[in-house]
């Protein structure tokens, strides 16, 4: 596989046509790795529009999801993010990349190590993850100016919308399949948050997020 040629098709033919245009992202695709963030044994997937699988039942965003989230948050360079579901360590390089520091919270231990090692390899200093469930975000560094869930869920958790900080965001994809929005719901005021719907898109759920409850009759 021509890499360089892979990458430039990726960007190019996945990434611009589901409008992502903002240079800054794409510059960044373009200089972080993604096929070091993928298992030997999916090499070949790095650069298609699938998730990749990374095993733990966990997968890899698609590479246009990815570049959306990053477009549409809008990142700023001395702002503090948290990561729900690290898997490879991909998505927090990306963001080391953007703001001053990057928390992501990692519930599978191999995946935790893995992507710890991924991640120093790739130089991403002010990124530091932690082997814990997600679903609690993490008080002891909040609040935070945004928050990134890496996966599905199907309702956001309340615990974690009260770790941004007034003006902050999270990106989340919620629903269930065939039906995922992915949404920013950004805290106006200490009690009030306003979601707003990007695209639809469905995606693997994140470990350790409750269901909704099923109706019985």
């Amino acid at each position: 596989m021509n890499t360089e040629q892979a990458r430039f098709n990726m960007i190019e033919q996945q990434i611009r046509p589901w409008n992502v245009l903002d240079p800054s992202v794409l510059s960044l695709l373009a200089v972080v790795r993604r096929e070091d963030f993928v298992p030997a044994e999916h090499r070949s997937l790095a650069f298609m529009d699938v998730e990749v699988p990374l095993g733990a039942g966990q997968s890899m965003l698609p590479p246009r999801v990815e570049a959306r989230i990053l477009q549409e948050m809008q990142f700023q360079r001395h702002e503090k993010v948290l990561e729900i579901g690290t898997g490879s360590g991909y998505m927090a390089a990306l963001l080391g990349h953007k703001v001053q520091a990057v928390h992501t919270l990692e519930t599978d231990p191999g995946l935790a190590a893995k992507a710890t090692e991924n991640l120093r390899r790739a130089g991403a200093v002010n990124v530091t993850v932690h082997q814990q469930d997600g679903a609690a975000g993490l008080a002891a560094e909040a609040p935070f100016d945004a928050i990134v869930m890496s996966g599905s869920v199907a309702e956001v958790p309340q615990a974690l919308l009260e770790q941004l900080k007034v003006g902050g965001r999270l990106f989340a994809i919620v629903g269930s399949e065939p039906v995922m929005v992915a949404q920013i719901i950004t805290r106006t005021a200490e009690h009030s948050f306003v979601a707003r719907a990007i695209f639809d898109t469905v995606a693997q759920r994140l470990v350790g997020f409750a269901e909704p409850k099923a109706f019985s009759f």
